[in-house]
């Protein structure tokens, strides 16, 4: 199918996919989805499943990192006060040269294996020609807040991110940049703006944008760009409920104008009960640039009455934009998957 059907970027899939392979991913989801999809992801399936905690494991390991029993552990409750997990926080041993440490976050030999999947099943007309192959990344954030000791975290953000862009250069090595699109997850940045974490540096807006910058000007032009911005979802619900956008808008506008390539795509959620214009409302402050692309997450399993809703109020304040949930599906029951893939569908079909 050629990128300017018109049914084509109706859809975009945030990542992860509760099934057991990519070639299993890139099969249903070019099977029902193919025409609406710009972009596929490879599922996050096997050890990156549950987003950033293999990273953990990574970091458990290795020789430079250490438990810091200097400081609680961090209390993960989601939206309802429910206590998810409590997890000790790590550190940088003393002494450890920070200009010579380096984390193999695995993002690229992931990349570089599903890619080989991809190359094969597009060559065999399973995935649309025009689909490019969607690179999940986090960012530094994310393991910083989730993982390490706010006495480690300025030290840590700098080798991460060192890590992580050395990652994303060899995924851009391995795969031709017309085929490839980068999403970067911003998800624990999204928290920190709402407060959640105990500990929030004064110049934290600073910090995040200035990051989030780096890491899209770090993408060559002719490679696809995209930002995922989320709540949180260890247990397919969120770990704050949003009042409204405005943090989103925020945020969506602080990437925009940090970005100095072209920004492809970006993606927000919407909760399931908000179909009221008071959600929406702030995207009127919105300052990202009519060439990105926005995707609304607000399709919802089993909620046909609900998706149009939520799709009929958006349209007030959007005139073009696709459709998405409102995170990955890796965390989300199995069975629940052909349902998202159905609604998934029925929506895009419907949209102007």
């Amino acid at each position: 199918m050629p990128a300017n059907s018109e049914k084509s970027g109706r859809v975009h899939l945030v990542g992860s996919i509760a099934m057991d392979s990519c070639e299993e991913v890139f099969r249903r989801l070019s099977d029902k989805l193919g025409p609406f999809l710009d972009r596929i992801p490879d599922g996050e399936t096997g050890e990156r499943s549950r987003w950033i905690y293999f990273q953990r494991e990574m970091l458990m390991e290795h020789p430079a990192m250490e438990i810091d029993d200097t400081v609680p552990d961090l209390q993960l409750r989601q939206w309802d006060g429910k206590l998810l997990r409590s997890l000790p926080l790590l550190r940088i041993k003393q002494g450890v040269d920070i200009e010579a440490l380096e984390f193999e976050t695995g993002y690229d030999e992931a990349a570089v294996k599903s890619y080989e999947i991809y190359k094969e099943m597009r060559a065999a007309g399973t995935i649309a020609e025009h689909t490019r192959f969607q690179v999940c990344l986090p960012t530094p954030m994310a393991s910083a807040y989730m993982y390490i000791s706010h006495k480690s975290q300025e030290d840590y953000l700098r080798v991460y991110e060192r890590s992580l862009l050395k990652a994303l250069k060899n995924i851009r090595n391995a795969i031709p940049s017309g085929e490839l699109a980068i999403q970067y997850d911003v998800c624990q940045e999204v928290l920190l703006f709402e407060n959640y974490f105990p500990h929030r540096p004064d110049d934290y807006k600073q910090q995040t944008f200035a990051m989030l910058g780096r890491l899209g000007n770090a993408v060559p032009e002719n490679v696809e760009l995209g930002f995922h911005l989320c709540y949180g979802t260890p247990y397919d619900e969120h770990l704050v409920m949003p009042e409204d956008m405005s943090i989103l808008v925020e945020l969506m506008n602080g990437i925009s104008s940090e970005v100095k390539r072209e920004l492809n795509f970006l993606h927000v959620p919407v909760p399931k009960n908000r179909t009221d214009e008071a959600y929406f409302a702030p995207l009127q402050n919105s300052k990202v640039k009519e060439e990105t692309k926005m995707f609304l997450g607000l399709i919802h399993h089993d909620d046909e009455k609900g998706d149009q809703l939520r799709i009929d109020t958006a349209s007030h304040f959007l005139k073009n934009f696709g459709i998405a949930t409102e995170c990955g599906w890796g965390r989300a029951d199995p069975v629940k998957v052909p349902g998202l893939l159905d609604s998934h569908a029925l929506a895009a079909s419907k949209l102007g």
